[in-house]
C-alpha cells in the first residue's frame, strides 16, 4: 500500500508540473475540432508522460531495494546492521527475579558472522550472545549458560523490564523479541522498508548479471540462443494461428452456416487458458518442439478467429449497399469494402494474440525445454537466482513490446484508414 502511495503521489505530481506548468502556454486548438469520446486518432500518447514513468518505476525499485545507482539520502530506510541488546527478566520460584543482557550481531546474508563474545555477569542468569543475519529471526536460548534452566523451573518474565508471556511480543531499539510458545525469546531485527535481494535484487544486480550471461551464456546456450529460441517458438505459432484463424473468422462473419457451425467451438475454447491444455498437447505432440509451437497455435488461433469475426461484422452495411449499387461483384466487395474495413480489428486481435503467445510460451517451456527464455526463468527460480528471473521477465517485455511497436507501425502504414471512418 504504501508503495502504491508514493507511486499515486508522483503520478498527480508530474502530471500537474507538465500538463498544468511545463506546457501551460502551449495549447493544440486543432486538436479541439476532432478530439471525441472514442476517436481513437486524437488522442496520442504524452511522451513526457511515458518518459516519467519509465524513470518512476525505475526510481521506485532503486529506492526501495537501496541501489548504489541513486544518492543515499533517497534510500528507504534499510534493515538494521549492526550491534544492538536486550535485557530478559527471568524467575525461578523461590528465588528473586534476575537480569541478564543479550547482544546480538545482525550481519548481512552474504557475509557469515560468529556470535560476539561478552562476559557472563553475575546472578543465575547469564549473558548472552547471537549472530542473525538481516531480514531473518533468531531464537536465544537464554538457559543453556544460565545456573537454573527450564529444568529447574526458570522462565523469562519480561523484556528490557516489560513484562511478557508466551506469544507475546515485545518492541526493542531495533527490532522484536517474540517469546515462543516454550518460553523461549525469538528477536527479529527491524526490516526496514527496502526489499531483500532474495526476493528484489537491485537494478545494477540485475544489470551485471544479465552481462554476465551474456558473455557467459546460461546452461550451455548463450543468451542470444535462448530468446531466439522463444521468438522463434512465438512467431511460428502466432502465424499458424494467423494463417488458420483469419480465414475462420470471415468464414464465421460472411457464412450464417459457418457462424453456426463454428461459434460454438470458438466461444467454448475462447476463455479456456492455454496453460489449462498443456497436458493434452503432451499427450498429443509429445515433449518435443511440436507440442510448444501446437499450444502457441492454439494461444492465437481463436484470438484470431474472433478478430476477424468481429471486423467483418463491423463493417457498415451502407459501404456493402454503395458498392452494390456502383456494380460491384461479391469479390470486389470482399477485395475493396470487407477486406479493408476488417484489417483494424484484425491488427488489434494480432498485437493481443502476440502478447497472449509471449505470456504462454514461458509454460510452454516447461515441459522438456533445453533453450528458451521461459526455461531459463524457470530453471532460475527453482535456484533462486531471482536477478536472472528479472532479467528473463524484462527482456521478454522488451522484446513484446518491440514487436507490438513494429506491428503498430505496421497497421499505421498498411492500415491509414483506421480511426478515419
Amino acid at each position: 500500500m504504501f508503495f502504491l502511495i508514493i507511486y499515486v503521489a508522483i503520478f498527480v505530481g508530474s502530471a500537474f508540473v507538465v500538463t498544468k506548468l511545463l506546457q501551460k502556454g502551449i495549447r493544440d486548438y486543432t486538436s479541439l475540432k476532432t478530439v471525441t469520446f472514442g476517436d481513437e486518432s486524437a488522442v496520442t500518447p504524452n511522451r513526457a508522460a511515458g518518459v516519467i514513468s519509465i524513470l518512476t518505476i525505475f526510481l521506485m525499485w532503486g529506492v526501495f531495494t537501496g541501489s548504489s545507482l541513486l544518492p543515499s539520502f533517497l534510500h528507504a530506510p534499510g534493515p538494521f546492521k549492526g550491534t544492538t541488546n536486550f535485557t530478559y527478566t527471568a524467575q525461578v520460584e523461590g528465588q528473586a527475579p534476575d537480569d541478564a543482557e543479550v547482544t546480538i550481531l545482525v550481519h548481512p546474508r552474504s557475509e557469515p558472522a560468529e556470535a560476539p563474545e561478552v562476559a557472563p555477569g553475575d546472578g543465575f542468569a547469564k549473558n548472552d550472545s547471537i549472530a542473525i543475519a538481516q531480514w531473518r529471526t533468531g531464537l536465544v536460548r537464554v538457559d543453556k549458560n544460565d545456573e537454573l534452566t527450564k529444568k529447574d523451573g526458570a522462565r523469562v518474565i519480561a523484556i528490557n523490564g516489560q513484562k511478557i508471556a508466551p506469544g507475546e511480543t515485545v518492541k526493542t531499539a531495533d527490532g522484536a523479541v517474540t517469546l515462543s510458545d516454550k518460553g523461549t525469546p525469538n528477536f527479529e531485527p527491524a526490516k526496514g522498508w527496502q526489499m531483500e535481494p532474495l526476493y528484489l535484487p537491485a537494478p545494477e544486480q540485475v544489470w551485471s548479471r544479465s552481462i554476465q550471461i551474456l558473455q557467459e551464456g546460461f546452461r550451455n546456450f548463450t543468451l542470444l540462443e535462448h530468446l531466439g529460441f522463444s521468438l522463434f517458438r512465438v512467431v511460428v505459432g502466432f502465424i499458424l494461428g494467423a494463417i488458420v484463424g483469419i480465414p475462420l473468422g470471415y468464414a464465421m462473419g460472411l457464412s450464417n452456416w459457418f457462424r453456426g457451425w463454428f461459434d460454438p467451438i470458438v466461444e467454448f475454447m475462447r476463455p479456456v487458458p492455454p496453460l489449462a491444455l498443456i497436458p493434452l498437447v503432451i499427450i498429443w505432440a509429445g515433449i518435443g518442439e511440436a507440442g510448444k509451437i501446437i499450444l502457441l497455435f492454439l494461444a492465437a488461433l481463436w484470438i484470431m478467429a474472433i478478430a476477424a469475426r468481429s471486423g467483418v461484422s463491423g463493417v457498415k452495411i451502407s459501404k456493402v449497399h454503395a458498392a452494390y449499387s456502383l456494380g460491384a461483384s461479391k469479390w470486389q466487395i470482399m477485395r475493396h469494402v470487407i477486406v479493408p474495413n476488417s484489417l483494424p480489428e484484425i491488427f488489434t486481435g494480432a498485437r493481443v494474440a502476440m502478447g497472449v503467445c509471449w505470456g504462454t510460451v514461458v509454460a510452454a517451456e516447461l515441459v522438456a525445454a533445453e533453450q528458451g527464455a521461459g526455461m531459463m526463468i524457470m530453471t532460475a527460480s527453482k535456484f533462486q537466482n531471482t536477478d536472472i528471473v528479472i532479467m528473463g521477465i524484462i527482456l521478454i517485455g522488451v522484446i513484446g513490446f518491440g514487436i507490438d511497436m513494429l506491428m503498430r507501425a505496421a497497421e499505421k502504414y498498411l492500415v491509414p484508414w483506421k480511426g478515419k471512418g
